[in-house]
């Protein structure tokens, strides 16, 4: 397998369970590629580790899909790749990425002229040169809308061209055993020689999703055209599949985190500003025993855990948040936190009035400096999402690749922590192996959990994948234990 747009690797990662092995990934972030080729080339030799940790732009001569393949020491670049996996980068597509475009360039479609919305098209460049026998892109939903158009249509007539039979669909991690309620468009393609067609696995997880889900996804599939008999326009796209006959509950956030030891130190006057490293071991959280979930994170074949969290930190913020996490109850926003934020401002002045005869007086330096110390200085009736304190009993909702800038949009359960994720935490709440490791300091690691696919989720994608190609050849795949290597190519069906 090759990765595309690789990141931290959490799409290879599911597929690495189900028996995948990574030929190499491409990736521009470098502390992304550093943390890929750590834990999927981590024993390589030093000039080979080198090679792998290499930080590439994939639209740029020299990593043309021949180059890169030799330079991964494979010469033969068609006879050496089975299947592609891959997301381009989203900003263009996701609605909130279009917005942000809007704003720094001042024009009403600049989403249409980011460059980044047309990284699919080197994707489909190294499907044409390497013709691997199947493949995965992952995306936003939005993919389906983007400016009107369904981008994923004008994608699967390309790799018809080329020989493949495909289909698209909507998957949410949450319905696939991950703590997170995180919608993405997964498109699946499998040579046509192989004889068969690509499908989905069945949800094992049962999810009441809030109501702005369903809206969500209703405005992505709006411009899918459904499939009817004399039709001569065709849509690949499948229903999301339903669930397994008895799926399993939901895994919460509680389920997640409860056996992660709790950070307090930003409480006690004992935590330190500055640049949050991982090279301070944390163990577990002594007399609680974790969840079925947690223990699968902590026995994740090749990426068990050492005992040792050193990933375990959090931003530091100002006591203004901190008593307003405290307050806050589950499920509440940023509208609610700023209607707290108020009354203890005000409480605060009626106080200072009663004690010195008169409050400040409003609009003065020293009013200002008070309601600064209560009242968080953004406006509350934009992004009410921006803050939202986790609910214990249910899933997260979706991370986002802003994490490295702001984790005000997870804030920990526990009143008594009063505080925002740590890294482990994310790395929990979008199924990482606890021995998985990310490369650089709090700010990038946050920034490769939130880009990523939950692997829960690509190994559920992988397995079904291995299981269809094992039943379209006649020397069926080995699909017998995690770690399998198949050695299967196009040639085979040839």
């Amino acid at each position: 397998m090759i990765d595309l747009f690789a990141g931290a690797g959490g799409l290879f990662l599911g597929f690495h369970r189900a028996g995948g092995r990574s030929v190499g990934g491409i990736e521009f972030d470098p502390l992304a590629a550093l943390t890929y080729a750590t834990n999927f080339h981590g024993e390589s030799p030093a000039d080979e580790f080198a090679v792998h940790a290499k930080a590439r732009d994939i639209t740029a001569q020299e990593n043309e899909p021949a180059a890169v393949m030799a330079q991964w020491g494979h010469s033969e670049a068609g006879t050496e790749v089975d299947v592609i996996v891959g997301g381009p980068p989203c900003p263009a597509f996701a609605r909130v990425g279009r917005a942000k475009l809007r704003e720094i360039n001042q024009h009403p479609e600049a989403f249409r002229q980011d460059p980044r919305a047309k990284l699919y098209l080197p994707y489909l460049r190294y499907v044409e040169t390497l013709a691997p026998v199947a493949l995965v892109m992952e995306n936003v939903p939005d993919i389906l809308n983007y400016g009107g158009h369904n981008l994923a249509e004008e994608i699967c007539d390309t790799l018809e061209e080329f020989g493949y039979r495909t289909a698209y669909t909507l998957l949410n991690a949450a319905n696939y055993g991950v703590p997170q309620m995180r919608e993405r468009f997964f498109l699946m393609a499998i040579h046509e020689r192989v004889g068969i067609h690509p499908t989905f696995p069945l949800g094992t997880h049962k999810v009441d999703f809030p109501p702005g889900y369903e809206g969500s996804r209703q405005v992505a599939l709006k411009h899918i055209v459904p499939a009817a008999p004399f039709q001569s326009v065709r849509s690949r796209f499948v229903e999301t599949p339903r669930l397994v006959q008895r799926p399993r509950m939901a895994v919460t956030v509680e389920d997640a985190l409860r056996d992660l030891p709790p950070i307090t130190a930003h409480l006690e006057g004992t935590d330190k500003r500055g640049a949050r490293r991982f090279n301070l071991g944390v163990p577990y959280r002594d007399g609680v025993k974790p969840s079925v979930y947690a223990r699968e994170l902590r026995a994740w074949p090749g990426f068990a855990s050492s005992g040792q969290l050193r990933d375990h930190v959090t931003r530091s913020l100002s006591n203004r948040d901190y008593r307003l996490f405290r307050l806050m109850k589950a499920g509440d926003d940023y509208p609610r936190a700023y209607e707290l934020a108020e009354r203890l401002f005000h409480e605060e002045l009626a106080r200072l009035a009663g004690r010195e005869g008169k409050p400040p007086r409003e609009g003065t330096n020293a009013w200002e400096a008070i309601r600064a110390e209560y009242v968080p200085p953004y406006d509350h009736t934009k992004f009410p999402n921006k803050w939202r304190k986790m609910e214990p009993d249910a899933p997260a909702r979706t991370l986002m690749a802003h994490l490295g800038k702001d984790t005000y949009s997870h804030i920990h359960y526990d009143s008594a922590q009063a505080r925002v994720i740590s890294v482990r935490e994310a790395a929990r709440l979008q199924s990482f192996p606890d021995g998985f490791i990310f490369k650089g300091t709090m700010n990038p690691a946050f920034r490769q959990i939130g880009n990523s696919v939950p692997p829960l989720l690509s190994f559920a994608l992988g397995k079904h994948l291995f299981g269809l190609l094992g039943a379209g050849n006649e020397a069926e795949l080995p699909l017998t234990k995690p770690g399998t290597v198949h050695q299967l190519s196009l040639g085979d069906y040839l």
